[in-house]
């Protein structure tokens, strides 16, 4: 009986030390390729997405190796993973006993599943995720013609509303920007049917992020709106439409270095989904729906991630049906950081689709600015009463 014992524990022990060894190769083997000159070093994204491979259950069994208190909490159903089939996973990223590691990458659209669903709005599901059409730059940057009647407006009642509300003066501290700035819709572009040309130099997705700014600096709050035309940028560095992103970070961070008072940024987008699954009805009127995307290849998300559930909370208790949920995106063919990184409180807003009208969208940054402004306010009077405490 005590050879059986001994025997297992010999076994376990060489096992474990295999997994303690390949573990520091592979951390030695990071910090050596992390320390090469940048021309051959591999980039953080890549190292991050490659150690993800691991299952955290051995991370878990390794701690327990030191502290026994692990012990207890490692799964009783959950064996250790096979040294040959961890290794086979970080190689390929291949998953054995899951056929989409395989099918998402070599299937177009298939790693759209990959996307997290962290809270599901009305009609949202893996069918109706979100969908960022790439259209080349040249069509993107074609003259078409546009029709837009903008509503007219009185801003009397706002004014009057405004002499009641708090406001944070002559501090911005909301920042907008888009960075797929001629993201445009199908109703207002005669003769153009398909959603991929949905695009127009001035009718496009930057009149949401006014009409947005100005519904929030009536409630109080500073907001500013930054124009620059990202396609420009890309056109003249000469780079694809995936690389929108970067050539917008350098817009975001130039905010942040002139503004110190900002504490809220929004990047303003439109779906490329069809109207059927970007329009809620709610009180007899028309609402182009909102979906909130947090970037899941931000190491430090949690912040904005819990900003965007709340968001989502009270959109849903006031505008039943206007939210579409909240979802992180990351992975191949994602930016996975969205600029979001570069400080807390960073969302992405889908507003719409390319099927939805400005009046439809109007009313939408309306309801998503009165919601925030309760948010701020609801946050600004805690902070408020913890400094007093």
């Amino acid at each position: 009986m005590n050879q059986k014992k001994t025997k297992q524990f010999n076994q376990l022990y060489k096992r474990s030390g295999l997994y303690v060894l390949c573990v520091l190769i592979l951390f030695v083997s990071i910090g050596i390729m992390t320390s090469l000159a940048p021309a051959y070093r591999f980039s953080s994204h890549v190292i991050a997405e490659w150690t993800s491979e691991i299952e955290s259950t051995l991370f878990l069994h390794l701690l327990g190796m030191e502290n026994r208190a692990f012990q207890q909490a490692y799964p009783e159903d959950k064996k250790l993973p096979k040294l040959s089939t961890t290794l086979f996973h970080m190689a390929t990223s291949i998953k054995p006993n899951d056929p989409r590691s395989l099918l998402g990458n070599e299937l177009p659209g298939f790693s759209t599943f990959d996307t997290k669903i962290i809270v599901a709005g009305e009609g949202t599901d893996y069918t109706t995720l979100p969908i960022e059409s790439s259209p080349p730059l040249e069509e993107i940057l074609k003259d078409r013609e546009a029709v837009l009647d903008e509503p007219e407006e009185s801003d009397d009642a706002a004014e009057k509303d405004k002499k009641d509300k708090p406001t944070t003066g002559d501090r911005e501290v909301v920042f907008l920007y888009n960075t797929h700035n001629r993201e445009s819709f199908l109703p207002h572009l005669p003769g153009v049917t398909d959603g991929n040309l949905a695009q127009h130099d001035t009718v496009n997705i930057t009149k949401v992020s006014d009409r947005l700014a100005k519904t929030l600096k009536a409630n109080g709050i500073g907001t500013s709106v930054d124009h620059t035309d990202i396609m420009t940028i890309l056109n003249e560095k000469g780079w694809e439409y995936p690389k929108s992103y970067d050539a917008s970070r350098g817009v975001v961070k130039e905010a942040f270095q002139n503004n110190k008072d900002i504490k809220y940024a929004f990047d303003i987008h439109r779906d490329s989904l069809s109207g059927d699954k970007t329009t809620a009805e709610i009180d007899g009127k028309k609402y182009a729906k909102i979906m909130i995307v947090i970037g899941n290849d931000n190491s430090d998300k949690q912040t904005n991630l819990a900003l965007a559930t709340e968001l989502h909370k009270r959109l849903e208790k006031k505008y039943p049906g206007l939210s579409r949920g909240v979802i992180k995106r990351g992975g191949a063919g994602a930016n996975g950081v969205y600029n979001q990184d570069l400080m807390e409180n960073a969302l992405l807003f889908e507003f719409g689709g390319v099927d939805n009208t400005f009046e439809e969208l109007y009313r939408s940054a309306d309801a998503m600015a009165e919601i925030f402004s309760d948010f701020y306010w609801d946050a600004e009077k805690v902070n408020a009463e913890s400094k007093e405490e």
